[in-house]
């Protein structure tokens, strides 16, 4: 089996083809996707100082409980159905 040079032989010019042709169809793929894939649009969520000021008086820091794990295992409460 003879190694021949692509630039010699003709072969360069099916490899550019290729290589074209992979990125043209990128392009149009990228094309599609940007004219039929619209954003939505999403309303701005809008806070005011009142709303910040009313959440941190509601939330009271509570003191923590040192339970103690009696096992290493926690058992679930409820069972899968």
């Amino acid at each position: 089996m003879k190694i021949e040079n692509p630039f010699e032989s003709g072969h360069i010019k099916n490899y550019i083809l290729a290589y074209v042709g992979v990125v043209v169809i990128m392009i149009l793929f990228f094309i599609a996707a940007k004219i039929w894939n619209e954003p939505g649009h999403y309303p701005k969520k809008e806070f005011t100082d009142k709303e910040a000021v009313a959440g941190k008086e509601t939330e009271a820091p509570k003191p923590k409980e040192k339970s103690e794990p009696k096992s290493k295992i926690k058992l679930l409460k409820g069972l899968y159905k």
